[in-house]
């Protein structure tokens, strides 16, 4: 079963797009890591507030992309425009729309 991760971040006043800017800017590297899928969204009914949905093969593959240079940057650059209101949830992916191999539809 794949793993999943769904998380909320809530920046200060004014700074959610250039946080949405550092979480998007390394797409490159959680694609070579193995990543599933990687989502950012924003609320249209809260200015501050950023959701984060990732997909991975494993939990596993998941924190080793904690470990790259490229998302050790993001956190660093995107850390200072927190306010540090973070949630997190571990899921296990039983499948869905978009995703590839035999539990997902394509």
């Amino acid at each position: 079963m794949r793993y999943g991760y769904l998380a909320t971040m809530r920046t200060t006043p004014g700074h959610r797009d250039d946080v949405v800017a550092v979480l998007l800017g390394g797409e490159d590297g959680l694609r070579a890591a193995g990543c599933d899928l990687y989502v950012v969204a924003t609320s249209p009914s809260d200015p501050d507030l950023i959701w984060v949905f990732e997909v991975w093969p494993s939990k596993e593959h998941h924190h080793a992309s904690l470990e790259l240079p490229e998302t050790r940057a993001a956190i660093a650059a995107a850390r200072p425009l927190l306010t540090g209101e973070l949630t997190g949830q571990e899921l296990d992916i039983a499948g869905g729309v978009g995703l590839p191999g035999p539990t997902g539809f394509r």
